[in-house]
């Protein structure tokens, strides 16, 4: 007897929760609704946000098109049709040459991977009638700025994108207590000559002004 009342008890509160819930009430987000939670957008550089948290996040990339140039450390594909000797991952030295089977040195920095490819081939006609060489950079590694002075850590930073001077602060970790903000030096070399800017750092992030993006060779000096 008292089972059968506990029962209907139990049958009882079971209706009246799906009464209270009906068709028009939005049901408790399960584990699947959360993950798929749109990320949040992140504010464009200059807008008035402070230096991120420096992360270990994936390194930008930057894809190479036809008129990129090769430069020192970038890491190349080279094939040779039907030639597995000749197909290879080769990375460029520091007196941007590469090395490879048979045409030995091939010199590769400044070239595109269409003119490299056609180098190669004219050094392989002494050995392969036709070669059909292919090249492609699988990763690019020589683009740099760097960063000095009062900063947590110093050093060059990969310019695998887009980078400003906010951007490179934070992937340095912030300034040192010793630091002077307002005074910060951008160095750059235009045609053979230096040219030097300095910025402000809230004036960066109040307004964006100075936030500039960084080209290969720039250095950041923080007072």
């Amino acid at each position: 007897m008292v089972k059968a009342i506990w029962a209907v008890a139990c049958s009882a509160a079971v209706a009246g929760i799906l009464m209270a819930s009906g068709p028009g009430c939005a049901s408790a987000p399960t584990k699947a609704d959360v993950s798929q939670t749109a990320p949040g957008i992140a504010p464009e550089a200059g807008q008035g946000s402070a230096p991120a948290t420096p992360t270990q996040a994936e390194p930008l990339v930057v894809h190479s098109g036809p008129e990129y140039r090769i430069g020192t450390e970038d890491l190349l594909y080279v094939s040779v049709w039907d030639n597995k000797e000749l197909t290879l991952d080769v990375v460029v030295r520091p007196d941007g040459k590469i090395s490879m089977p048979l045409v030995q040195d091939v010199q590769a920095e400044g070239l595109t991977t269409s003119e490299l490819a056609s180098l190669i081939d004219k050094r392989l006609r002494a050995f392969i009638k036709i070669p059909q060489v292919f090249v492609a950079v699988k990763s690019i590694n020589s683009p740099k700025a760097y960063i000095l002075g009062n900063v947590v850590r110093q050093g060059p930073i990969s310019l695998r994108g887009d980078i400003s001077v906010l951007q490179a602060l934070s992937l340095a970790g912030g300034f040192t207590q010793f630091a002077s903000p307002k005074k910060i030096k951008i160095v750059r070399s235009n045609d053979g000559t230096q040219e030097i800017r300095t910025v402000n750092y809230y004036d960066i992030i109040n307004d964006g002004a100075g936030n500039y993006l960084l080209k290969p060779g720039d250095t950041i000096v923080v007072p």
